[in-house]
């Protein structure tokens, strides 16, 4: 009920910045996607952080921007500095795995052990700060390889060209 409650506000504030772009049914819609891919015991509910990490991957905002979000949501504060531990990488990669998933393209937990190897490889520390996270993600692991797909799709879709064919 808070992520519906939660999902009606934002869509809300989004058909008043884009009047005639979203569907008035968008809450309902995302509700529906996110309790299918976090809730499919049908328990009534969805950790915020998975939804959070949901809406962030699908939203229009930049790779970076989305990037840089996952990180402050999967991070923990340490004395000096935030820095993302293995086990909060695994959780991020195992919620954004459920988003392929819900079209039969997720990957198998051994792939987000690699990716969680990978990201770690040659670290000594039990965490890593936001930039090691940064590059990592930049580098375009297999695990998430289609988020940056997806990204691109929707950014070319706004490209128009004032050529003419025959």
């Amino acid at each position: 009920q808070q992520i519906s409650r939660m999902l009606m506000k934002l869509f809300q504030r989004a058909r008043l910045e884009k009047p005639g772009q979203v569907d008035p049914r968008a809450a309902e819609f995302t509700l529906s996607l996110l309790v299918a891919m976090y809730d499919r015991s049908g328990t009534g509910y969805i950790k915020a952080r998975s939804a959070a990490a949901a809406l962030i991957s699908l939203s229009g905002d930049t790779l970076l921007a989305k990037y840089r979000a996952f990180f402050w949501f999967y991070a923990v504060p340490d004395e000096k500095e935030t820095l993302i531990t293995r086990s909060a990488l695994r959780s991020l990669l195992t919620d954004l795995n459920q988003i392929p998933a819900i079209v039969g393209e997720g990957c198998t937990l051994s792939c987000v052990e690699i990716a969680v190897h990978d990201c770690f490889h040659g670290v000594l520390n039990a965490a890593i700060v936001e930039e090691k996270f940064l590059s990592w993600l930049r580098s375009e692991p297999a695990v998430l390889l289609w988020l940056p797909t997806c990204y691109r799709l929707s950014a070319s879709e706004m490209v128009s060209h004032q050529a003419r064919c025959r």
